[in-house]
């Protein structure tokens, strides 16, 4: 685990050097480092880094849920029910067909359609605190999405489960879904009523206790959403969004910075590990043309968001690459297909179309201005905020301004 914390860091300081975004640094020392690639091998199983890559993946959105104020949600509930719909409409709905052009099947097409439709949730908060985008107004609407993209996670994979494992019970589904859908609200009733009541049980002058108050029960309810059939990360993001609401809010904002940084670390780490570079060759033009279109609707979804937020080119070019990325979902995916002997194809592909979004997405949001000049409203002007690296808006001043 040193020896992956070291690498991590050597390369992403090497890396910074030229301006590249951590992510991809972090996710190539795993590729270089695990048992899929001759030389040393740290890891010789990523499952040995598990439990740590969860954690990590659960204190990135706990820390997004920190950022979201609950007022957030309530002011722009239509808009991003509306913008969320639309962006699941039309990549869900561009990776189905992609699926079905593929000829791979029923099964594997209803597979990819969750694979080329769902943004990394984990990548998508990394980007946007390392570029200090979090008190961006443009950053409302795609948190706004990535919540509806949880929401239709686990109705998703609720309707999913019966068909890979070959089960014809559609009750068993109903249920399932119904089970996820009353723990996510429970959550938001608890998130709405319960601020005031928890926040009296955490408060404390005490930093250690605080801490250990505020990991506790964001992993624990971490772990009863995965038990409900609800993505991990969308309870804790609900723990971060009530927390933060707290008078203990501010402090639990600066004491769990090294904690989320460090295992967020390990989590890209550790899905580095997972990618075997070997079998890309084998799906090199399907993923190519998948990553094409998920380019597409992404400006295209980008587009639709921002203007359902009266945003223009820029905040519209920076929904639109921030989303792009496509990380721990898939590999979800990727494993349950592999488990129901899909289409051997299948895993290859998800890892190399996986591999080359995580990579792409956080340098093409940290360009987004590019993009905003040849969007409609932008050429010749800025298009609102760029978020170009280096510019006013760094996470500590993003933090304090909202």
């Amino acid at each position: 685990m040193g020896g992956a914390f070291l690498a991590a860091a050597v390369l992403a300081r090497l890396g910074s050097r030229i301006e590249l975004p951590t992510i991809p640094l972090f996710i190539l020392a795993g590729i270089l480092l695990g048992p899929h690639t001759p030389g040393i091998v740290l890891v010789s199983d990523p499952h040995d880094l598990e439990m740590l890559s969860a954690l990590g993946l659960v204190l990135l959105l706990f820390y997004l849920g920190l950022e979201f104020h609950l007022d957030d949600l309530k002011a722009g509930g239509r808009k991003m029910a509306l913008a969320g719909g639309t962006y699941l409409a039309l990549n869900v709905g561009a990776g189905l067909g992609f699926g079905f052009a593929l000829g791979w099947g029923t099964s594997e097409a209803l597979v990819l359609a969750g694979v080329l439709g769902i943004s990394s949730s984990a990548i998508v908060t990394k980007v946007l605190v390392d570029l200090g985008r979090i008190g961006n107004p443009e950053t409302k609407p795609i948190l706004g999405i990535i919540v509806v993209e949880d929401i239709f996670l686990a109705l998703y994979l609720a309707a999913l489960q019966p068909i890979l494992s070959g089960a014809d019970s559609l009750s068993a589904a109903v249920m399932d879904g119904a089970k996820a859908f009353g723990f996510l609200l429970a959550l938001a009733l608890a998130a709405r009523y319960g601020t005031k009541l928890v926040g009296r049980f955490i408060a404390t002058k005490d930093d250690e206790l605080l801490v250990i108050s505020f990991l506790g029960i964001a992993v624990f309810v971490a772990g009863v959403s995965e038990w409900f059939g609800v993505a991990d990360a969308i309870g804790a993001f609900m723990v971060g969004l009530m927390l933060g609401g707290t008078t203990s809010g501010d402090r639990i904002r600066k004491l769990v910075h090294p904690l989320r940084d460090a295992f967020g670390a390990i989590f890209f780490f550790a899905f580095g590990l997972s990618i075997n570079p070997g079998d890309l060759p084998t799906v090199l033009w399907p993923v190519l043309a998948a990553v094409a279109v998920t380019l597409v609707m992404n400006i295209v979804a980008g587009i639709s968001a921002a203007r359902i937020n009266g945003f223009g080119a820029g905040p519209a070019a920076n929904i639109s690459t921030t989303l792009l990325a496509r990380g721990e979902f898939a590999l979800i995916l990727a494993t349950m297909a592999a488990g129901a002997s899909l289409d051997a194809r299948l895993a290859p592909f998800i890892a190399g179309y996986v591999l080359i979004l995580a990579v792409l997405g956080p340098l093409a949001a940290g360009r987004s201005h590019w993009l905003a000049r040849v969007l409609p409203g932008g050429r010749g002007r800025n298009g609102g905020d760029s978020g170009r690296p280096g510019e006013p808006g760094r996470l500590e001043e993003a933090s304090a301004t909202h």
